[in-house]
């Protein structure tokens, strides 16, 4: 799994950069660190992501200028939206009540029997699109080993902050799972991404498809859709999909709200379905 780099000397870019168009509108971000003494970590988060970095100690309810701030509190990175009524904020935490809530939850059992748990151990899970990772953890809890990709460079950006600070924890079931677990920031069709082990099963969730009708967003991930809207990263998900189903694994699954339309209008060999998503399962060989 790799690890945070080095900080840089803080830089602070006269205006805003626009990261991702959002239908009509753009959306504009910041970095900040909650104190001066994570000033350092933030202005690399910065450097990385070509945003400015504002004042240490910055409130989003009080920032006018920006959409939405990254804030960096020690191990800690969470994207809040700024404004006084604004959600909570998004961040990667694999220790938190709701994280461990999903071990003993349906889902698990359903992306499970989607992938092929039992069928081969290890099974060995690409997450092309981990986005926050929260499907990555419970493939790991399952057993998986899995690797991540993540192309969005703040959402990746999220989730290195949450693989590093469950690393720091001391907390032996988060220890398990990060030994199952390695995490590639980029497209998951670099070849770099591609060494041993070969993966079994090719995994993809697409979070948020533009003007997606089929699912309502919770408050605090709307920000994430309007992040993600237009991005190259969801209008190639068709194309990601072809490319999945021409490398050398057993399986491709996609995760789809219900009522969705196949993904690139490819016609999976099953899908399993709960209430509110299914998993579309393309099967290319026997796993066994």
């Amino acid at each position: 799994m790799s690890q945070p780099r080095a900080g840089h000397a803080p830089v602070r870019p006269r205006a805003p950069v626009i990261r991702r168009a959002a239908g009509s509108r753009a959306v504009a971000l910041g970095v900040c660190a909650s104190e001066p003494s994570h000033e350092a970590g933030a202005a690399a988060v910065a450097r990385r992501l070509a945003l400015p970095l504002l004042t240490s100690g910055t409130d989003p309810r009080h920032c006018t200028r920006l959409d939405a701030l990254l804030c960096l509190d020690g191990d800690d990175l969470s994207l809040r939206q700024t404004g006084r009524r604004a959600p909570g904020p998004v961040r990667v935490d694999f220790g938190a009540a709701a994280m461990r809530h999903r071990r003993a939850g349906g889902h698990n059992e359903l992306l499970g029997r989607a992938v092929g748990v039992g069928k081969k151990t290890p099974l060995v899970v690409l997450d092309a699109t981990a986005g926050l990772g929260r499907d990555a953890c419970v493939l790991a809890d399952l057993g998986c080993r899995v690797t991540l990709c993540e192309r969005e460079p703040v959402i990746a950006e999220l989730l290195q902050a949450g693989l590093t600070a469950a690393a720091r924890r001391g907390d032996p079931w988060l220890d398990a799972l990060l030994s199952r677990m390695r995490f590639y920031p980029g497209d998951a069709r670099s070849p770099r991404v591609h060494s041993d082990p070969a993966a079994d099963v090719i995994y993809l969730d697409p979070m948020f498809e533009p003007r997606d009708k089929y699912a309502a967003v919770k408050k605090d991930m709307a920000l994430l859709q309007r992040l993600l809207e237009n991005s190259p990263v969801q209008s190639d998900a068709g194309q990601l999909l072809d490319w999945a189903l021409q490398q050398p694994v057993a399986r491709v699954v996609v995760k789809r709200p219900i009522r969705a339309l196949s993904l690139g209008e490819r016609t999976p060999s099953h899908s399993i379905a709960g209430r509110a998503v299914r998993y579309d399962v393309h099967v290319l060989r026997s796993l066994n």
